[in-house]
């Protein structure tokens, strides 16, 4: 009688679900045909009290954006700071999805720490310190992507600086943003 075990099977390994590759393709078709193409997103956000807002974006349900308590806000949800970087992590996240299809790598984990260096000693304008809009707002970010799939780590490497210098929430960061804010 044989009493060895047989060895452990390797578990199977797990990917993220996979995203539409012919939409992909089709989509990235329609923009190498339509370079300037542009659209324009909506939101309409709505005081609730104690720096408390509510955004609505099409049908969803609204996002909450709330202050800490030290900011005098309720906590009950996000700054808006912190709503900020998990915009820039969605948008990356989606980047690296996308080149990751595009070049036929599965990915199997994929997650993204993001950390910003702010600070509000003008007091949002309201008597604080006198700043100049360079001197306030993210001073400096850093995103670290932990990416499991199956290619090596050079490749893994080309599709996080791909998806970072084609992020459109990467690059508002980084560029000037024409913007006019007025009474209704």
């Amino acid at each position: 009688m044989n009493d060895v075990a047989a060895p452990p099977k390797p578990a199977a390994k797990v990917y993220l679900k996979p995203i539409d590759k012919e939409g992909l393709a089709a989509f990235a078709k329609k923009g190498r045909e339509n370079p300037g193409a542009r659209g324009t997103m909506k939101a309409h956000t709505v005081a609730d009290g104690q720096f408390r807002n509510l955004t609505y974006i099409g049908a969803h349900a609204p996002v909450v954006v709330d202050e800490p308590l030290h900011l005098f806000g309720q906590d009950t949800a996000p700054a808006p700071s912190e709503v900020l970087l998990a915009a820039l992590g969605a948008c990356l996240s989606v980047g690296v999805q996308a080149v990751a299809t595009w070049k036929g790598v599965p990915i199997s984990k994929l997650e993204l720490y993001l950390e910003g260096d702010i600070g509000n000693p003008a007091a949002w304008g309201a008597g604080g310190a006198d700043k100049t809009p360079p001197e306030m707002g993210f001073q400096a970010v850093r995103v670290q992507v932990v990416l499991e799939a199956d290619a090596p780590r050079e490749v893994l490497d080309e599709i996080v600086r791909h998806a970072n210098f084609y992020s459109p929430v990467a690059n508002s960061y980084r560029n000037p943003i024409p913007m006019t804010v007025s009474l209704a």
